[in-house]
């Protein structure tokens, strides 16, 4: 039983740690917006429409 709980609460924490840190790169990026923008994680080319194993992606606008 202290096995599944140490489990839950772990994964309870690392996903609350996350979601800092998205917070954290969201904020920098919004006071320095000379780097560029914050980019979310499978947003970009290559992930989900197979444009890395030769198809295309079609451009945002």
């Amino acid at each position: 039983m202290n096995d599944y709980l140490i489990a839950m609460g772990a994964t309870f924490t690392l996903m609350i740690g996350w979601l800092l840190v998205q917070f954290i790169a969201r904020e920098f990026t919004r006071r320095h917006p000379e780097f560029g923008a914050f980019r979310e994680e499978g947003g970009g080319c290559g992930k989900s429409c197979m444009c890395s194993k030769g198809g295309s992606c079609k451009k945002a606008k």
